[in-house]
């Protein structure tokens, strides 16, 4: 950038900055929304539920069987 577009840009330095850090924010946002869906994580808690007794093994092992063919693309 020149020093003539630098000068004639720099009022639009704050709304870049914003720009910059709201991007940044919904980047994170995404990351941390596709975190808490990731079938991975539904298989840990699904562990865990049935760790505790909360779910039978029946019930266990039909939606083990769900969470494994969308963690392989299946469904």
């Amino acid at each position: 950038m020149g020093l003539i577009s630098g000068l004639l840009t720099l009022p639009l330095a704050p709304v870049r900055g914003v720009v910059w850090a709201s991007a940044l924010l919904a980047e994170e946002a995404r990351r941390e929304l596709a975190e808490l869906e990731s079938p991975e994580r539904a298989l840990a808690e699904l562990e865990a539920s049935r760790a505790a007794g909360e779910i039978d093994d029946e019930t266990f092992d039909r939606l083990e069987t769900e969470l494994i063919e969308r963690m392989l693309g299946g469904g």
